[in-house]
């Protein structure tokens, strides 16, 4: 990312945060105490995890061999890799912190593109821990098995929109 464009999202991001402190300003004084007291503790709980979760992505990354990568999802692995992306995408458990972090490192030791990105996406959508500890105690496990038999086509798809557009 460029750092003309990186500045962009940081003055964006900055600037919707004052936005909204302005607007939970006007509704008065406990209400933006109680809002910033709240947000603080997100702040202190979540720093850890994403430190924790950078720093296991660089051990990953000096842990298993690139080639492993670069054989099972690097450019030149095509439709397979994308197919074995879809799976361990589905198969890795953990939020963001885990699932972001080993696409980080794939890229950084030669993952292709379409691959990467159709990890991250069945990542997001099928993560099979919580199709289980989640979605199915919440809703009708009809219902979910449903929902994700129709999300089934968005990895390739999005994999094949990726080779189609090329390289970023």
């Amino acid at each position: 990312m460029s750092p003309s464009a990186a500045l962009f999202i940081d003055i964006t991001l900055w600037g919707s945060v004052a936005v909204l402190g302005f607007m939970v300003w006007r509704r008065g004084r406990a209400a933006a105490l109680a809002s910033a007291r709240e947000g603080a503790m997100d702040f202190i709980n979540i720093v850890p995890r994403i430190t924790l979760g950078v720093i296991g992505a660089g051990y990953i990354a000096a842990v298993i061999p690139s080639e492993v990568f670069t054989d099972w999802l690097g450019p030149d692995s095509g439709w397979m890799g994308v197919l074995a992306a879809t799976i361990a995408g589905a198969v890795t458990p953990g939020g963001p912190v885990i699932g972001f972090s080993i696409a980080a490192v794939a890229l950084k030791v030669g993952g292709g593109t379409p691959q990467v990105i159709a990890y991250v996406i069945s990542w997001a959508l099928f993560a099979f821990q919580r199709l289980i500890l989640w979605e199915i105690p919440f809703m009708p496990s009809r219902f979910v098995w449903f929902r994700a038999a129709v999300s089934l086509p968005f990895p390739f798809l999005a994999a094949a929109l990726s080779m189609a557009i090329g390289k970023p």
